[in-house]
């Protein structure tokens, strides 16, 4: 502001009045107050109340204290503009200092004691000045003075008082007033009366937008859809806020493609859109993987220049992965300039939940490196990547840093903990974990019940979620997956089928393709597959891969041609490019010496190029992880590797080891076979950890494909013979090898 070149001409207070309003800075307050006093000792007070507020609000409270004291004779405006500066500053003992003192009091002055203890949160001092001006026979109850209390009642969730506050607007005849209304029906719908509040909304005789879009937001948050749209094109005149609150409504509550189709009709009316609108409608995207749709927000966020925000960057991270799109997350997360903890996290979920793990520990690192602290969500998720690896060192480091931090009081927190140890086979620390959680859930009991089920303990998962029936808790479908599967695996036929029933009659759950998959196993695994194909017959619709792999793999072990080849001709329907269906053949085939037809198949897979995934296994020492495949010898301990399977192969046949041909798809002579069921990359990870991994330590395993018979059947004599625990965790489950036992009971 050029206040010397506006001196000249300024010669009356209501030009000094129009200066002091373009006065930015106290500095250029100062100057100006300066040239008044030199060009008129004596103001008029009409000027130096403009000063004193001009001073108050750019923060400068002492100079205006000091126009305020100089002034010959204050009126009641001047007292005004001092107590309200206060009040705004959140100054309260200098406020109720000026209130007590004024020679006199108005409307405004109640008003400004009234919110300077209301914006402080003093819910108590603002009552009591509230009761106060009820009580002076000077003023009457105003407006003003109702929506600050309904606003500071509704934030505190004290209904009873602003029932009482309510009654007061009706007495004073004030419901005709929007902005005493709308925090009244703000009120009503924080603190749960929705019914309330939406009478209250019906009962005013004139609504604006604002009271509109504080109605459909609350209706959106309880869920009541059909009544936030009625309000919506009921509305004359709709502003950004209120298509923003209907696109966030639907998002949230799982109408995605109705928020698609909102946001797309918004653009239509050219309404600006604000961080929220992009990230509601982002969110929506993500939901139902809309690739095509996000990607067209995406390009309608960088034109209107948001691409910069930190909200919508994020929200785009979280679309793109749940897209599975997780090279265009990487790109817009590393072109974000400014990430915050819900950026990092929205990364390194979206690595998790994509089958990135190992990356999504490393965000995690990197994370730190920038100084951002992680929250209960960022620790649980990188708690549940180390889950996926079965690396329980890490996980087992980031359970002492939710120790360190207090994280661990989090159910988030705690949960993936339960989880992690579950997966990484110590269930008895799975369990402990649970038995100290001060709070559990649904998720918490799942996760124990789950991890019983993945061990085999098949007795001990019933009981728990039995236990946790008698606990008030409600199985979800994953609590069922979990107990249906430890039946199967244990072959508790009977009870996998009474488990089935109670889930759709008692529970009112509707099974999908996963329960249906555990039903066929527990029927397969058991031998019965004339009652699996039944079972199958008798589905609402087709099994998925999974289960058609699983009737055959079964027909496999008990030699049933006929529904084998049902069940092959269906799985290669539906995954022709699947090698899993030839295999199994080829093994059912193998087992009955049928090579030809072994042949066939292997023709088959050639000229449609189709390749058997190659097995491999894995074991984690001193922080580095040590692949093996079949017959591999990459690894720069491979002569000590060899050698050590040598003496425990003599070992195992004066034990009375037999190897089980069975497991060799090939046509070779027995002494080959025997070679090539030598060399499996389970057995040679297992060796490699007897040689380096100290005594008293079990061996962990992880195997991408299922254990075959004969690894299963040479580790059982290996635990024996050595004395060791190993672990193999293998595509199924865990398998638990002590003393010459598997903790699967040879049914897996």
């Amino acid at each position: 502001m050029s206040v010397s070149r506006s001196f000249s001409s300024s010669s009356t207070s209501n030009q000094y009045c129009a200066l002091l309003k373009q006065c930015y800075q106290t500095q250029d307050a100062k100057r100006l107050h300066c040239h008044i006093l030199k060009a008129s000792p004596n103001p008029e007070t009409f000027l130096l109340n403009n000063l004193i507020n001009t001073y108050a609000k750019l923060g400068s409270i002492t100079y205006a204290c000091r126009v305020f004291d100089q002034m010959p004779q204050p009126n009641i405006y001047s007292w005004n503009t001092l107590l309200s500066s206060y009040s705004k500053l959140a100054r309260l003992p200098q406020m109720q200092h000026v209130f007590d003192v004024m020679p006199a009091r108005d409307m405004v002055s109640w008003n400004s004691l009234i919110s300077g203890y209301a914006a402080s949160g003093s819910l108590v001092q603002s009552v009591k000045a509230y009761n106060l001006m009820l009580n002076d026979g000077t003023v009457n109850l105003n407006p003003i003075a109702l929506s600050t209390m309904l606003i500071l009642v509704s934030n505190q969730g004290r209904i009873r008082l602003g029932r009482q506050i309510h009654g007061h607007v009706l007495k004073f005849g004030f419901q005709s007033y929007v902005f005493v209304g709308s925090p009244l029906v703000d009120m009503y719908s924080k603190t749960g009366l929705i019914s309330c509040a939406r009478q209250t909304f019906d009962e005013m005789p004139e609504k604006n937008v604002v009271m509109y879009n504080t109605m459909i937001a609350r209706l959106m948050q309880c869920g009541r859809i059909e009544d936030s749209r009625q309000l919506f094109y009921e509305m004359c005149k709709k502003d950004s806020i209120s298509w923003t609150a209907m696109i966030t409504g639907f998002s949230q509550n799982g109408l995605s493609r109705e928020a698609i189709d909102l946001f797309r009709k918004m653009r239509l009316e050219n309404l600006d859109m604000d961080q929220y609108t992009f990230g509601s409608v982002l969110t929506a995207c993500g939901g139902v993987m809309a690739l095509q749709e996000g990607k067209q927000v995406h390009a309608y966020v960088i034109r209107t220049d948001y691409q910069d925000n930190i909200y919508v960057g994020s929200a785009l991270v979280d679309m793109y992965c749940k897209c599975k799109s997780i090279k265009s997350a990487q790109t817009v997360f590393m072109k974000m300039t400014c990430k915050n903890v819900v950026s990092w996290t929205a990364m390194l979920v979206g690595y998790g939940q994509n089958g990135y793990s190992e990356e999504a520990v490393k965000v995690f690192s990197d994370m730190q490196k920038y100084g951002i602290e992680p929250d209960d969500f960022t620790l649980g998720s990188v708690i549940s990547s180390c889950a996926n690896l079965a690396s329980l060192e890490e996980g087992a480091q980031f359970h002492g840093r939710a120790l360190v931090s207090g994280l661990i009081s989090s159910i988030t927190v705690s949960n993936a903990l339960v989880t992690l140890y579950g997966k990484c086979g110590s269930i008895e620390d799975s369990h402990k974990l649970f038995s100290e959680m001060s709070f559990r859930d649904e998720v918490s009991w799942t996760a124990l019940v789950s991890g019983y089920a993945q061990f085999g303990k098949a007795n001990e998962t019933i009981r728990l979620f039995e236990s946790m029936l008698a606990h008030g808790f409600k199985p979800d479908k994953v609590t069922f997956i979990g107990v249906l599967s430890a039946c199967s695996r244990a072959g508790l036929v009977e009870k996998g089928n009474q488990i089935f029933d109670s889930m759709i009659t008692e529970h009112g759950i509707v099974p999908v393709h996963d329960h249906y998959t555990c039903m066929i196993d527990l029927f397969s695994r058991a031998g019965r597959l004339e009652e699996a194909k039944k079972f199958i017959n008798k589905m609402p619709f087709s099994p998925d891969a999974i289960g058609w792999a699983s009737l055959l793999s079964s027909c496999r072990f008990y030699g049933n041609m006929e529904i084998g080849k049902w069940a092959a001709e269906f799985l290669l329907k539906l995954e022709p490019h699947n090698t899993a269906s030839y295999i199994l053949l080829s093994s059912m085939y193998a087992a009955k010496g049928k090579w030809e037809e072994v042949a066939k198949l292997r023709k088959g897979m050639r000229d449609k190029g189709l390749r058997k995934e190659p097995g491999c296994s894995w074991i984690k020492y001193k922080n580095q992880v040590y692949i093996f495949s079949a017959d591999d010898r990459s690894n720069p301990f491979s002569d000590q590797i060899y050698s050590e399977l040598e003496k425990l192969n003599h070992k195992m046949v004066q034990e009375g080891y037999v190897p089980d041909m069975n497991s060799v798809l090939h046509d070779v002579e027995d002494s080959e076979k025997i070679k090539m069921l030598n060399h499996h990359s389970e057995k040679l990870a297992i060796a490699f950890g007897l040689i380096f991994i100290p005594p008293g330590f079990p061996i962990r395993i992880v195997k991408n494909l299922r254990v075959c018979g004969d690894c299963h059947n040479a580790t059982k004599y290996i635990s024996k013979i050595t004395q060791r625990e190993i672990l193999v965790r293998d595509a199924a489950r865990f398998h638990l090898f002590k003393d010459g036992m598997c903790s699967c009971g040879d049914f897996w």
